[in-house]
């Protein structure tokens, strides 16, 4: 049985561990205190010491020099009589122990005794080399004496020398004296704050025992109340009456807080359940709900089939950027309330259906006992359903929205073992109906596994494609239809991988503009294509200078920055701004016009051209030419294909062709690849063209050879 600790009996513990570092503390102190005196006391020696012998050296160094000055004369003239007194008064002096005058050969002259015992010897103590030796005032130490010498000196010439010894023994005496009276005070000041301490530990004693007390009054017996209240509640009674015992204070407002607080907490519960399981907008299960759900049914199935579908709204971002998110939100209620019909008619009374976020829906249809109703039916004819609800125009504003969705459908257990995965392939089975052309619904497969890793990888592969050498570009060249001339060439980008060999563009550039390499990629070809335009016109022999056409893409477009990647691109290269022409797509365009027309305008102002590539196939038609700055439109060629066999096209492309002359815009035929092609229209009127009937795409040193 595990031991229940309570609030005072903790409370006892902590005082007695309080004590416990508090004595340990009171220990550490004392030893630091003892340390501090012992390091006080040698600072104290080595101060004295230094101040002592600074004092002793300043006198001795006064004294001899005041001494070599008086011997002065005396020496010089012999007279051993004055250099006898002068040396026995120096003698006197306090702490001298000898006084050597010397001449300048190092022999002694006189040491201030009466028979002057070494008169005439050589000076050979430890220190008369350096003192000989010296031509100034000189000090030297030992352990017993202190040696200060002087030259005597008459002009420049030296007649000898004093040394005065000074003994040392009576400096450590006073110093250690000086240190005795420093100990003393210092173990008289420790036993002082050894009493303090102890008055101290034993007032923290009184001080505890009364806190314990006060806190088993007004705090423990409270909070043993509130405890018990909370673990009522905490077993569901939520009308556990917790009283104050008429208390005003901090705690009588906490009690009654509390017995306010299981009034309501019921209400909250079921509330926040309800917030926290379910989408605000549409009032469906959230992704959250869905998640436990799906986990729910997995370990309950029991052998039965699961059918999860993915479901995604087409170009909804679209209603978004025209109509605005209020419009959005109208439209995605109209899709949930269908999505809600479908699934009520045809999923089931077991299905489930949550909205994921955005534009997601997820449903999971479950099949019955019978063998003979397969799951994959059901989930198919609710996918049909869908496409066929959510393929409706839907009214919001006062205009009719079409839109559409994209399904993908995944099995439990023959496509996953768990909700993870479970979801991971209806995503993934998701994203290829939006490759199918959107508007339809695709069953997941392994392949499909297969093919977003060979996608993932292609990416990595296409990062540093550039710098290794494996992208080029090639250059098809642009005619005029008047006279049969070239007038320029489009630049295309081509990728040789040394183990996947060609790589189709569709495919390599899909995947820069969705992994963002395209921002890196576009600038380096159009620096390349610049570069690659200032050498044709170098070589080229008609005055007419050749444009070059480098296509944009809708992530370049939108990032902002396009201007000055132009801008630097021309000035690096030298490459004259009206033989740029920057193709975008319409659909890119469109997107959002007035941030495209802000961009173009400012691409204009430069002198570059601004086509717009691909068009008739976007959702804007020629009243958009209206709004969007362009110099002109290159016709798509699924147009031009069958202008000879469809009278539909053509008569499009002669609307496109008629219309753009009117706004002032020039016109580019793509894929033109019959003669008959080419002269309907230049029949028609069209300004320029393309395509493998007039040349094919070549490097830029084959289109050198072309201009030859």
């Amino acid at each position: 049985m595990k031991l229940r600790m309570g609030l005072q009996a903790r409370f006892l513990v902590l005082m007695g561990v309080a004590m416990l570092v508090v004595l340990a503390l009171v220990a550490l102190l004392l030893n630091r205190q003892e340390q501090m005196r012992r390091e006080v006391e040698g600072v104290s020696r080595q101060a004295m010491r230094t101040m002592v012998g600074q004092s002793l050296r300043r006198q001795g160094e006064v004294a001899v020099t005041q001494l070599a000055a008086a011997l002065t004369n005396p020496l010089y003239y012999s007279d051993l009589d004055a250099v006898g007194a002068l040396a026995r008064s120096a003698l006197a002096a306090p702490d001298v122990r000898y006084v050597i005058v010397f001449d300048e050969e190092g022999k002694v002259v006189h040491d201030g005794s009466e028979d002057i015992a070494h008169y005439g010897r050589h000076m050979d103590d430890a220190m008369a080399k350096e003192v000989i030796a010296s031509k100034q005032l000189h000090t030297q130490f030992d352990d017993r004496v202190m040696d200060v010498s002087m030259p005597i000196l008459i002009g420049q010439e030296r007649v000898g020398g004093v040394r005065i010894g000074y003994d040392m023994q009576g400096m450590r005496r006073f110093q250690e004296a000086s240190v005795d009276k420093l100990r003393s005070r210092l173990e008289t000041l420790g036993q002082r704050h050894v009493i303090w301490v102890g008055v101290l530990g034993a007032g923290l004693l009184v001080f505890g025992a009364l806190s314990l007390w006060l806190i088993q009054r007004l705090l423990v017996r409270p909070i043993r109340r509130l405890a018990e209240s909370a673990q009522e509640i905490e077993a569901g009674h939520f009308d556990t009456i917790t009283p104050a015992d008429g208390r005003n204070d901090e705690v009588g407002d906490l009690m009654r807080a509390f017995d306010r607080m299981s009034r309501s907490l019921a209400r909250h519960d079921r509330e926040i359940r309800r917030m926290a399981y379910t989408d605000a907008l549409t009032g469906l299960a959230n992704r959250l709900a869905f998640r436990e759900a799906l986990d729910e049914r997995l370990d309950q199935s029991s052998g039965r089939q699961l059918a999860l579908l993915f479901a995604d709204i087409d170009d909804f971002k679209r209603v978004n950027d025209t109509l605005g998110h209020d419009a959005g939100d109208d439209v995605l209620l109209e899709c949930a309330h269908r999505i809600e019909s479908a699934v009520a008619r045809v999923g089931g009374e077991d299905a489930l259906l949550a909205r994921f976020g955005g534009d997601e829906f997820v449903i999971l249809v479950q099949g019955k006992d019978d063998p003979l109703d397969e799951v994959r039916t059901l989930a198919t004819k609710l996918a049909e359903t869908l496409v066929v609800d959510l393929g409706k125009p839907v009214e919001v504003q006062g205009r009719q929205v079409f839109l559409g969705t994209s399904i993908g459908i995944t099995l439990f257990p023959e496509d996953a073992a768990s909700g993870t995965t479970l979801m991971k392939n209806g995503d993934i089975a998701m994203y290829q109906a939006k490759v199918a052309g959107k508007n339809c619904f695709r069953f997941y497969s392994r392949a499909m596994n297969q093919a977003v890793e060979r996608r993932v990888h292609l990416e990595q592969e296409l990062r540093g494609a550039w710098d290794r050498g494996e992208l080029s570009l090639v250059y098809q060249p642009v005619f005029r239809l008047v006279d049969g001339a070239m007038i320029g060439a489009e630049a295309l980008l081509r990728w040789r991988h040394p183990e996947l060999g060609f790589v189709a563009p569709s495919v390599f550039i899909d995947v820069a503009e969705q992994s963002g390499l395209i921002e890196v990629l576009g600038p380096q070809v159009l620096h390349a294509a610049c570069s690659d335009a200032v050498a044709w016109q170098k070589t080229r022999k008609d005055p007419e200078p050749l444009f070059v056409a480098v296509n944009v893409s809708p992530r370049q477009l939108r990032n902002g920055d396009l201007p000055n990647v132009v801008s630097a691109c021309l000035r690096d290269t030298g490459l004259s701004a009206d033989l740029l022409h920057l193709e975008l797509t319409e659909t890119a365009v469109i997107g959002d016009e007035l941030h495209a027309s802000a961009l173009l305008s400012e691409l204009r102002g430069m002198g570059v051209r601004v086509w717009l590539d691909d068009f008739g196939t976007g959702f804007s038609g020629l009243s958009h030419l209206r709004r969007v700055p362009v110099d002109g439109v290159k016709i798509d060629r699924s147009f031009v294909a069958d202008v000879l066999r469809d009278p539909d096209d053509l008569a499009l492309t002669t609307a496109i062709i008629a219309m753009a002359h009117s706004l002032g815009i020039l016109v580019v035929a793509e894929g033109v690849e019959k003669e008959g092609q080419y002269s309907i229209l230049r029949e028609r009127g069209c300004d320029f063209a393309q395509g493998y009937w007039l040349g094919h795409p070549v490097t830029v040193d084959e289109f050198l050879q072309l201009q030859r």
